[in-house]
């Protein structure tokens, strides 16, 4: 054999070697994708997402556009993602606040609130405890191994909540639904699923009993003990998979006898918070998205500024800022947006709650003067 010869022979078993791992790195990736993507609703689900006044064309549908309407051209994007020099990523690590061991007793009255970071709030209020659009996965992807990554850990474990009477989700996205921790939840809690119509489907493929499944479109509400969830309009789209707007997304009142809590979910700025605030509101606390948002689709994220106004809208007293701080899902700076919101609410008059991850606060006294992402920034 010449060395010729040899050299195409070993660059052949190389490529071959290389072929093997790649379709096994792929093999990998996609292992459980099926299931992550969830399901498709079917009978009395199907019926009512069919009869919905906002259904058409097989498609969910928002009301008339709030906001800037038009969108930069993906190349933006793309050259942002190529050539941005945006620090995207925290450069220590971020000081969450860890609670370990035992799970706690839920506060039996009062309003009290903890961010795990992104949209995972467990709120406290008037003695019934719920948990908002828990992500406990490592990956905001259908794949366990691709896909935006956390920059911070859990500062909890699932098994380390204390009681959690509803899990409240917003809409079916993989940053605010997320298969393994609805999986645990189903099957080591006994807690109620309130979701937008037709997100139940997904939760009932993936095991969760249908008497557990509460299905809400726009102006629909249920009871949690003596917690009433409103299902409202807000501006954005939903899907897990190759389709769109199968399922409804929403923004949600929570009324308690006492205090009462409101959820911006994902969506553009619009004038349905304003008519949220003149027929639910005041809000001792508003969670308001203002993270991800980016010229080409000012439609479906906020921008920080009008998180700000979304809460005076609503007539919010404290604003505790979500989806920011946890996973790199835009091309702005990870720590931008609250230091846009701090800026707005300067101007508005705005009270911000800015906790570290996994730290519990009493709304009656948020922390407001803590900046611990500077150091990291």
């Amino acid at each position: 054999m010449t060395q010729n010869a040899k050299v195409t022979s070993w660059g052949l078993r190389a490529l071959a070697i290389a072929a093997v791992a790649g379709a096994s790195g792929v093999v990998q990736a996609v292992r459980g994708v099926p299931r992550a993507m969830g399901g498709t609703p079917s009978g009395e689900r199907a019926a009512r997402v069919a009869a919905s006044p906002h259904f058409r064309d097989g498609k969910f549908h928002n009301g008339p556009l709030g906001g800037p309407t038009e969108a930069a051209p993906m190349s933006d994007v793309a050259k942002g993602m190529l050539f941005g020099d945006e620090q995207r990523r925290p450069r220590g690590i971020v000081p969450i606040v860890r609670t370990g061991g035992e799970a706690r007793e839920v506060a039996g009255e009062g309003l009290f609130a903890t961010w795990y970071g992104h949209s995972s709030v467990l709120l406290e209020i008037d003695g019934t405890s719920l948990l908002i659009d828990p992500v406990w996965g490592e990956r905001v992807s259908p794949s366990a191994h691709i896909g935006p990554k956390r920059l911070h850990p859990n500062p909890v474990e699932l098994g380390e909540l204390p009681r959690i009477d509803a899990v409240v989700i917003s809409h079916d996205h993989y940053d605010h639904l997320d298969e393994p921790t609805i999986t645990w939840l189903g099957r080591h809690t006994g807690c109620l699923f309130v979701v937008p119509l037709g997100v139940g489907a997904h939760l009932a493929a993936w095991g969760v009993s249908e008497s557990r499944i509460v299905d809400l479109d726009w102006d629909e509400d249920t009871k949690v003990g003596d917690i009433q969830l409103r299902a409202c309009p807000a501006q954005h789209f939903s899907g897990r998979g190759f389709g769109r707007d199968s399922t409804q997304w929403v923004s949600w009142v929570i009324a308690g006898p006492e205090h009462r809590v409101f959820y911006s979910g994902d969506g553009g700025y619009f004038e349905g918070f304003a008519r949220v605030g003149a027929d639910f509101g005041p809000f001792d606390l508003t969670l308001v998205q203002i993270g991800a948002y980016g010229a080409a689709w000012p439609t479906i994220h906020m921008t920080p500024e009008d998180g700000v106004r979304t809460h005076v809208d609503v007539g919010g007293s404290v604003l505790l800022p979500v989806h920011w701080g946890t996973f790199n899902l835009a091309l702005h700076a990870w720590s931008e947006p609250i230091e846009r919101v701090l800026a707005a609410a300067v101007e508005q008059g705005v009270t911000v709650a800015t906790p570290r991850p996994g730290e519990r606060f009493d709304v009656a006294s948020p922390p407001t003067g803590t900046t611990w992402w500077r150091p990291i920034a």
